[in-house]
């Protein structure tokens, strides 16, 4: 049996940044406390904690006044910024950079327009990178994520849509062109649509399709908490359904494996490459058992 992990599988850009940071940090002083979950994997964030990392909320700036306190890849709306300065907090601040370019636009367009236009962000409700962008229109923000949320909208006013960075082209196709029409219905044709992907995590759809037809099954590790592990192992099962999701080695299964020539092993863009790694170890020593 063949074992293959996905060469552009792993951390993707700003969660690969934050972590890094977090590493130097935490090299230097043993602890560190971190806004909220680095990564949206379990496993990593128990390396983490191990090394001294601890997970905060904003509840707790009351009581860690004066310490140092990163804020992780998602980012976080202005007024986590202005929280955090009036505690007396040293921020790290561990935004994408995609991210951050993204609020800006945003503030500026809500600036501009002195809240006239509606600003749309199709993207999953609760999620911090939402919340990051939310904030940036001081939460007038539309976020919408099924085709019924876009009644939410006045169609009859300007709109600006944007995407969360993680999520699928299609999905924003399909939103957009729903807005577009009830606009037009109602006479309206100031609609202005943002591509607002990252570029890295959106490439992934077409390479993953690739990856999954190169063999038998596919064992894509991830975190159930990851909205981007979600997406990306549908797109896995979409081309190949002998696709199995695992949080690790534990979960798999030996009879997955009988006469199966080849087995690919990839993950979200919140899976570390040594968690991938250990799952296709475990394969190997299953193979070898069968």
């Amino acid at each position: 049996m063949k074992v293959t992990i996905d060469p552009d599988a792993g951390f993707c850009f700003g969660v690969e940044r934050a972590i890094a940071t977090a590493e130097a940090e935490l090299g230097k002083n043993n602890s560190l406390l971190c806004l909220g979950e680095i990564v949206h994997n379990t496993a990593e964030l128990d390396r983490l904690t191990a090394k001294g990392l601890k997970i905060v909320s904003q509840e707790d700036f009351s009581s860690i006044v004066g310490e140092k306190v990163m804020f992780r890849a998602h980012g976080e709306p202005p007024e986590t910024y202005e929280k955090a300065r009036a505690a007396g907090i040293e921020i790290i601040d561990a935004s994408c950079p995609i991210v951050l370019r993204l609020q800006q636009k945003i503030n500026s367009i809500y600036l501009e327009s002195k809240g006239e236009v509606q600003i749309v962000i199709f993207g999953k409700p609760g999620h911090p990178e939402v919340i990051g962008l939310q904030g940036q229109a001081r939460n007038s923000a539309i976020v919408v994520h099924k085709p019924e949320d876009i009644t939410a909208i006045n169609f009859t006013r300007p709109v600006q849509v944007f995407c969360q960075t993680t999520m699928s082209h299609e999905s924003y196709d399909a939103i957009c062109l729903l807005i577009q029409k009830a606009m037009k219905s109602a006479g309206n044709t100031d609609l202005t649509v943002n591509k607002s992907f990252c570029r890295q995590v959106s490439g992934r759809t077409l390479t993953l399709k690739e990856f999954a037809l190169a063999n038998d099954l596919i064992v894509f590790a991830s975190d159930k908490k990851s909205s981007n592990g979600e997406f990306l192992f549908n797109v896995c099962r979409s081309v190949n359904p002998t696709s199995y999701f695992v949080h690790g080695p534990s979960e798999l299964d030996p009879a997955w494996f009988e006469n199966v020539e080849s087995v690919g092993v990839t993950g979200a863009t919140s899976t570390p490459g040594w968690l991938m790694e250990e799952v296709a170890d475990s394969i190997e020593n299953i193979a070898q058992q069968l």
